[in-house]
């Protein structure tokens, strides 16, 4: 891979630990969109779970340069750090007027590491309509740990966002992220490649921290969605401090008094 990157800001990162998603609108060249509809119309060819990143795809090749783009390497590095497993990828295409919406899921068991997570790249190759059903996310809905398809029974949920994007987007998520395609009731064929990553390094302090104090770090960390229920809502936010901690080195953040309150305990007795 090359060497050249952009870093994620910690703004940047609280938003991704807050909502789960990161997106990077038209961050791929127009050129290589054209090719990107060529190379996912023919298939990528599989790549053996637990590949290292620099050696699943080819010098060149069409995957290979996409994740060599500045800001689409230095968001994955800043996420999972350098030389990550490749879990899998995959081609996803909805044809014109066919398909039925994709039942709410998270593509995982229940996944109970507090202080670690995967990563789901989603590359859109061409501009995505509304009609042309795109992937639909529940933004801070990934620290809620469910079993696959748990929430399949629900239809919407208020504040879910469906994908409307230019050509050339790249999408990063958690791996626990409730998400699911659309129908596509348009006219063209829609394309969305996936690729899974799985960090081998600690995921702490791996991008640019230079902005770690800004009070905009704390206003992301603090983000509530309009689906929460009041009280366990709060618990979202309880989780986002546990896994800031860890990913900052920092076992004093909090907000609000949170996790300190639970955490505290108390070894003597105070006269």
């Amino acid at each position: 891979m090359e060497n050249r990157r952009e870093l994620l800001s910690s703004v940047q990162m609280a938003r991704f630990v807050a909502r789960g998603s990161l997106r990077l609108d038209a961050v791929v060249p127009a050129e290589m969109n054209a090719e990107g509809l060529a190379v996912l119309a023919d298939g990528v060819p599989s790549v053996p779970y637990g590949t290292p990143l620099s050696d699943a795809y080819d010098n060149g090749s069409f995957v290979r340069r996409l994740l060599a783009l500045p800001r689409v390497a230095g968001a994955l590095r800043s996420l999972v750090g350098p030389e990550p497993w490749v879990d899998h990828h995959f081609v996803h295409t909805r044809a014109p007027h066919g398909g039925t919406a994709q039942a709410l899921h998270g593509d995982a068991i229940i996944d109970v590491r507090p202080d670690a997570f995967d990563v789901q790249l989603m590359y859109y190759p061409q501009d995505v309509t509304l009609e042309m059903g795109g992937t639909l996310s529940v933004p801070g809905s990934h620290l809620r740990r469910i079993n696959e398809s748990d929430t399949g029974r629900y239809q919407n949920l208020r504040g879910q966002d469906r994908l409307v994007c230019p050509a050339g987007t790249v999408v990063f998520l958690h791996h626990g992220i409730w998400h699911g395609g659309r129908r596509n009731d348009s006219d063209i064929l829609r394309y969305m490649f996936k690729i899974r990553f799985n960090p081998r390094v600690r995921q702490r302090r791996l991008w640019d921290t230079s902005d770690l104090h800004d009070p905009q770090v704390t206003a992301e960390l603090d983000a509530m969605f309009p689906w929460y229920e009041g009280a366990t809502g709060r618990l979202e936010r309880y989780n986002r401090i546990l896994l800031w901690r860890h990913l900052t080195g920092d076992d004093d953040f909090d907000l609000d008094h949170w996790v300190t309150r639970v955490s505290n305990r108390p070894k003597e007795i105070v006269t």
